[in-house]
């Protein structure tokens, strides 16, 4: 065995740690429906992608601390890796529809994953409608953020040639002498730093008081384990016309689509929000690949109008977006909160933390898919569906994505505090057939043009 080099956790994968507390382990992924044939070979899919795998680094890692003085916890290769423990076959409960396959996956999501082992799990799922087989896909946000979750997926496609394993596998834990020594290195970068860094601090606090308040509601209540999620679809070219048509752009439009949903559901609870303040992660990168994963998202809590038409609010939220991203608040706040989370979870004080938070509303992650259909196994993946469960108080959240020509929003919603989940679906399916099938007018008739 030969000596790993030293790949530290970063930052933000600290906070990804950190904020793994509550009944919702902090993990995510998504279910993928391959459109097979009688007669498809489960075992072939499997083996291929055991085998693509392998080519994987960061899947046959796992994080450990180091001893006192090392420093960060590194990643290093799992020698105990087995493929068994990560990848499995299952049958889909009866009678095998979506919605049974969501249940599955999102049981399959809340079950943390075990931290002596790489930080991920896969089933295909058989018994489905039409001889179809599922994919389903767990990873914890330490693992990866949701552009790297799209990069590993890419990499298990049919067509993909990574790059071969190394052949020093499995490789042993650095000396502690290379350990203390590139760790006193980072303490030193980071005292000349130090000047820079109360500036940095100074301004980060003056973003976070600028940023916007979340008047009260239903929406904030600490959420359990009892999840539930639902998937609305709408063609993605049609959602882009009716963007561009006000300025926009597609997530613009699902931000739209989203408040006008919310505004429906709160209408029939008797309540009204002025404006709904949602948090958008936001990469600080334009693509990620499996040789380089890990998490590199801030977030950009903006104050949306829920009144108005369809049209208003799209051109507004499109203004509103333009000028959030121009004023850069998703650095220096970013991580001035990531630090008060590392240190809220010190003093076991972070589970109160997120219970109680009333900065957002809701969340809403966007990420952009392949342009083309994938395939797996010779079989075409036709739906890919993201998934990301709900935690802290917030009771409702949006995952979208876009895959070939379809823009799939995902709601995560916790069961207890959201027994009308069917009224957010409906109207959030109004709000995208107003876009798609009468684009001069919005859900209640007032004309968008």
């Amino acid at each position: 065995m030969t000596h790993a080099k030293i790949d530290r956790a970063s930052g933000t994968d600290l906070v990804n740690l950190a904020v793994d507390v509550g009944p919702v382990p902090m993990q995510a992924g998504a279910c993928l429906i391959l459109d097979t044939k009688p007669g498809f070979d489960v075992a072939l899919a499997q083996r291929l992608i055991a085998q693509r795998v392998q080519a994987i680094p960061r899947l046959r890692h796992r994080l450990v601390p180091t001893p006192v003085g090392g420093g960060r916890p590194i990643w290093i290769e799992d020698p105990s890796f087995d493929i068994d423990h990560h990848l499995r076959v299952t049958r889909c409960p009866p009678p095998g529809d979506q919605n049974t396959l969501l249940d599955l996956a999102t049981q399959m999501l809340s079950q943390p994953l075990p931290a002596s082992r790489p930080l991920w799990s896969m089933r295909l799922v058989t018994g489905l409608p039409d001889h179809q087989i599922a994919l389903i896909a767990c990873f914890h946000h330490v693992l990866t953020d949701g552009m790297g979750g799209l990069a590993i997926l890419a990499g298990l496609a049919d067509g993909v040639t990574p790059p071969p394993p190394p052949d020093s596998f499995p490789q042993r834990l650095p000396p502690y002498r290379r350990l203390a020594s590139d760790a006193w290195a980072a303490r030193l970068r980071a005292l000349a730093r130090a000047p820079r860094t109360w500036q940095y601090v100074r301004r980060a606090v003056t973003d976070l008081r600028a940023l916007p308040r979340a008047a009260r509601s239903s929406l904030n209540r600490p959420t359990g384990p009892h999840q539930r999620v639902a998937v609305v679809t709408a063609p993605l070219q049609e959602v882009r016309r009716t963007a561009h048509a006000h300025g926009g752009t597609v997530n613009d439009a699902v931000l739209t689509a989203v408040t006008g949903a919310i505004r429906a559901l709160l209408h029939s609870r008797e309540e009204t929000l002025p404006a709904l303040v949602v948090s958008i992660p936001v990469s600080a990168r334009p693509l990620a690949t499996i040789a380089q994963l890990g998490n590199q998202v801030g977030v950009l809590p903006i104050s949306l109008p829920t009144a108005g038409t369809l049209a208003h609010r799209l051109e507004r939220t499109a203004a509103i977006t333009r000028a959030g991203k121009a004023a850069a608040r998703t650095g220096a706040s970013a991580e001035l909160v990531a630090s008060v989370n590392r240190i809220s979870a010190r003093l076991h004080t972070l589970r109160w933390m997120l219970n109680h938070q009333r900065l957002i509303h809701t969340v809403v992650s966007n990420l952009r898919g392949p342009e083309q259909p994938l395939t797996l196994a010779g079989a075409t993946i036709r739906t890919l569906i993201p998934i990301s469960l709900v935690r802290g108080n917030v009771t409702i959240a949006f995952t979208v994505l876009s895959y070939a020509d379809a823009l799939t929003v995902t709601i995560a919603a916790d069961a207890t505090h959201v027994p009308d989940l069917p009224i957010l679906i409906a109207a959030l399916e109004a709000e995208f057939a107003a876009m798609r099938e009468h684009p001069s007018t919005d859900p209640t008739g007032n004309p968008i043009g």
